[in-house]
């Protein structure tokens, strides 16, 4: 497991892997599969499952899931590419689910 430093890390909330920095967030105002969801301009540690087409709330997006690289935990989805032109900025993003990540080192 590579380490993040700096003291605002999230980590898989199932084997404590570091997964994303707090620096990183984009927005958090997102809905994930169960529930509220954060949009991330980077990860670290995680798996790019294989992409698919799904319609999400703002439409027709091509999606990968992402997993978490040590316990393979489903961590929320990377957005590949968005359909739509005011939704563009997803892509090459990557959601967490608020559920599947908690805070190491606040």
């Amino acid at each position: 497991m590579a380490g993040l430093a700096g003291p605002r890390v999230y980590s898989c909330s199932n084997c404590r892997n570091h997964v994303c920095l707090h620096d990183d967030i984009i927005s958090k105002a997102f809905q994930g599969r169960n529930g509220r969801a954060f949009l991330f301009s980077h990860s670290m540690n995680i798996i790019v499952g294989p992409k698919e087409d799904r319609q999400l709330m703002t439409g027709l997006h091509t999606v990968a899931d992402i997993y978490c690289r040590d316990c393979r935990v489903v961590l929320g989805w990377k957005y590949e590419r968005a359909y739509e032109e005011t939704q563009k900025y997803k892509e090459g993003k990557f959601i967490f689910e608020k559920s599947k990540i908690v805070k190491e080192n606040w």
